[in-house]
This record gives structure tokens, C-alpha cells and sequence, in this order.
């Protein structure tokens, strides 16, 4: 999410602190967060899948195979 977009979110909720925002501004602030949320879970989620899990065997598996071999079940 760009730098801009972050500060008017940011200004948004200050303003909500402050006084009731305007319809408008209630709208661009629900978009704002959708947009903030959907970069924050897709950076976690990609995150997630590249890690690697050490079995008790010591076998090696990356996250995103353990998940693929689960949905062909």
C-alpha cells in the first residue's frame, strides 16, 4: 500500500477521534482498511507458505507443498 494512501488512512482515524466523519469519509476509510487488510493477510499467508517444517524424522517439508497435498485429498 502506498505511503499516501497509509497517511489518509492514518488521517481518517484521527479525524473519527476528533468528530463523527462523513458518510463519504466513512466509505473511503472502509476502503482504505480492505485495502490495507488485503496486503497485510496476502504478506502473512506468503510468508507462511515459504517457511519449513522440520518432521520428527527430520524430513524437511515447505508449507506450501504440506497445503497442496492436503487439497488433493
Amino acid at each position: 500500500m502506498e505511503k499516501e494512501k497509509l497517511d489518509r488512512l492514518s488521517e481518517l482515524t484521527a479525524i473519527s477521534r476528533k468528530r463523527e466523519l462523513t458518510d463519504e469519509e466513512k466509505s473511503e476509510r472502509e476502503l482504505l482498511r480492505g485495502e490495507y487488510r488485503a496486503q497485510v493477510t496476502g504478506n502473512l499467508i506468503r510468508q507462511l507458505e515459504s517457511m519449513t517444517i522440520i518432521e520428527p524424522d527430520g524430513s524437511q517439508v515447505r508449507v506450501s507443498d504440506r497445503k497442496r497435498s492436503k487439497e488433493g485429498i
